[in-house]
């Protein structure tokens, strides 16, 4: 059984493990059951923001970093896919290339495969294996979506966003909502011109959130990830928000919250797989194509007559 070896810690057979995921295998589904148990104890980091902010090179720094402290690293990598032949470049291993041969980093990219929100649908699992696995911590970089870009908030600890000077639209990007996601903010390329007046932005927008007493108040930290400027004072703010949420008792929810969100979404999976293989097997979905055409029903109330006859009315 695959989820033994890699409960062993068989990097092979982890491998395999999250491609079956990926792939949507029914066998996956018997090993995650195995691994459950044993997952929980991961540190998970999201690093989310606009497209050439830099991320994947900040990856590849934070990475370094806490592999000085000893600690064992994953990464999943969310690469967008083509729309048309499915697949997706899969670019971010060639930007960690000098992490191949370190036996305590774990790589692997994921394609979005039409998902929303800047995740894969495979995301949850492949980290949930990550963590059974042993890693100390596992960081998911989001394909870089920009203002959607909020689904890392149910899957990561804390959710670092990445800015850049010069995109022009740092404002846009303020405005939008990954304002109310982010734990720490980061201006990286921070020997770009505008670097500082993008800091300011930032933490003039933060500043007027008001935070109640006890709350986390979200620092603004610049850093050069092609230089390694700023690492090691990001991935210390990074320890400090995680031991605030374990003193806090926030930790207990997020891992609430991201335990309800992977049970209702495999739920809704599920559920949709069962009732639409079930009327695509018997001929309903044909009928209702054609009523839908001939225009003598309406999709909706086709959904309440399928909903009617399943076993989950």
């Amino acid at each position: 059984m695959l989820a033994e070896r890699v409960l062993d810690g068989d990097v092979r057979a982890a491998a395999r493990l999250m491609r079956d995921i990926d792939d949507r295998m029914k066998s996956a589904v018997d090993e995650l059951k195995v691994l459950y148990p044993h997952t929980g104890n991961a540190f998970i980091i999201g690093l989310t923001g606009p497209p050439g902010a830099g991320k994947s090179t900040l990856v590849d720094q934070i990475v370094a970093g806490f592999r000085k402290k000893d600690l064992l690293v994953g990464v999943v990598a969310i690469d967008p896919t083509s729309p048309f032949s499915g697949g997706a470049i899969l670019g971010d291993r060639i930007r960690m290339n000098r992490h191949a041969d370190d036996a305590g980093v774990f790589i692997r990219s994921l394609g979005t495969r039409g998902a929303l929100g800047g995740l894969s649908r495979s995301t949850t699992d492949v980290v949930n294996v990550m963590d059974a696995m042993g890693m100390d911590v596992v960081i998911i970089e989001t394909v870089g979506v920009g203002q959607d870009e909020v689904d890392i908030v149910s899957a990561a600890h804390t959710t670092a966003v990445v800015m850049v000077p010069g995109l022009g639209d740092d404002i846009q990007a303020i405005k939008a909502g990954i304002l109310e996601i982010g734990d720490i903010f980061v201006v990286n390329k921070a020997d770009r011109d505008g670097a500082d007046r993008t800091a300011r932005e930032l933490s003039a927008m933060l500043e007027m959130r008001h935070p109640e007493e006890g709350e986390w108040f979200p620092q603004v930290l610049k850093t050069e990830g092609s230089r390694g400027v700023g690492i090691d004072e990001l991935i210390a703010e990074f320890d400090r928000h995680h031991d605030f949420l374990k003193t806090s008792g926030h930790l207990q929810r997020l891992t609430e919250e991201r335990n309800a969100k992977l049970f209702t979404d495999t739920l809704r999976d599920q559920l949709f797989e069962a009732v639409f293989g079930a009327i695509k097997e018997d001929g309903t979905y044909r009928q209702i194509l054609d009523g839908l055409r001939e225009r003598t029903t309406d999709p909706y109330t086709a959904v309440e007559r399928v909903l009617a006859q399943s076993s989950f009315s």
